[in-house]
C-alpha cells in the first residue's frame, strides 16, 4: 500500500454530499479537478484551527472544496468564491445548496483578477485565502491574497508540485515556472510564515505575519 493510500483508508470515509459534487461535475462534462479527499479533509480542519469567519476561494469549479471550506466555518461564516465560468459557479452554488450551505457562500463570476479588484473596491477582508485556479496567474493571486488579508489569515494553495515537476531541471512548461516563483515567493515573503506539504499534488500553507 502506497503512503497516499493509507493516509487515504485511515482518515476519508464514504461521504455521500461529496460523492454528488463529483457526479454532477461527470454529469457536466467538467473536468474532475477538484482537490482529492484528504485534502478536503485538510482544509475543513485548516478553516477550524484558523477561526476563520470570512474565507476567499479562487477556483470553484462544482463546488467540492467549497462544502470543505464551508464545513470548518462556525455558525456566521460567510464564503466569498470566484469562478471563471457562470456555469460552474450556478452548479457549484446548487452543490452548496444541496449541502445545507447555499446560504454561506456568495460568488462572483469572471476573470478572477478582476473580481478581486472588486472585492478590493468593496473593502473587503479575508481570514482564509484558498487558491486552486490557473496556474500562471498563481503569483498574480498571492500579491492580491496579501492585499485582501486579515493579520494572521491563512492563504493556503493547491497543486504546488505539479506531480514533482517543480522538482525536475528546467523544462518547457511556463506553468511550471509561474508555479516555482509563487512557491519561491511564499517561502520568502517576509510577510508569511510557511511551508509546502507533499500531500496530494503538493498544498502551500502560509500564514500572514501580524
Amino acid at each position: 500500500m502506497k503512503i497516499e493510500e493509507y493516509i487515504h483508508s485511515l482518515f476519508t470515509k464514504d461521504d455521500r454530499i461529496l460523492d454528488d459534487v463529483l457526479e454532477s461535475i461527470h454529469a457536466n462534462s467538467m473536468r474532475n479537478i477538484s482537490v482529492p479527499p484528504e485534502i478536503g479533509k485538510l482544509l475543513t480542519l485548516l478553516v477550524k484551527i484558523s477561526g476563520a469567519k470570512a474565507i476567499l476561494e479562487i477556483g470553484a469549479l462544482g463546488g467540492y472544496s467549497g462544502i470543505c471550506l464551508v464545513r470548518g466555518l462556525g455558525e456566521k461564516g460567510q464564503l466569498t468564491s470566484l469562478e471563471l465560468m457562470d456555469e460552474y459557479a450556478e452548479l457549484a452554488h446548487k452543490n452548496l445548496k444541496k449541502a445545507g450551505f447555499g446560504d454561506r457562500v456568495t460568488y462572483y463570476t469572471g476573470e478572477a483578477l478582476k473580481s478581486l479588484e472588486q472585492l478590493e473596491a468593496e473593502q473587503k477582508k479575508f481570514d482564509f485565502i484558498f487558491i486552486d485556479a490557473d496556474k500562471p496567474n498563481y503569483p498574480n493571486y498571492l500579491d492580491w491574497a496579501l492585499r485582501l488579508a486579515n493579520p494572521g489569515a491563512l492563504i493556503v494553495a493547491d497543486n504546488v508540485l505539479q506531480r514533482g515537476r517543480v522538482c525536475e531541471e528546467p523544462i518547457d512548461d511556463p506553468r511550471i515556472e509561474f508555479i516555482r516563483a509563487f512557491n519561491e515567493r511564499v517561502a520568502n515573503d517576509p510577510n508569511l510564515e510557511s511551508i509546502i506539504l507533499p500531500i496530494g499534488d503538493g498544498l502551500s500553507i502560509a500564514r500572514v505575519k501580524q
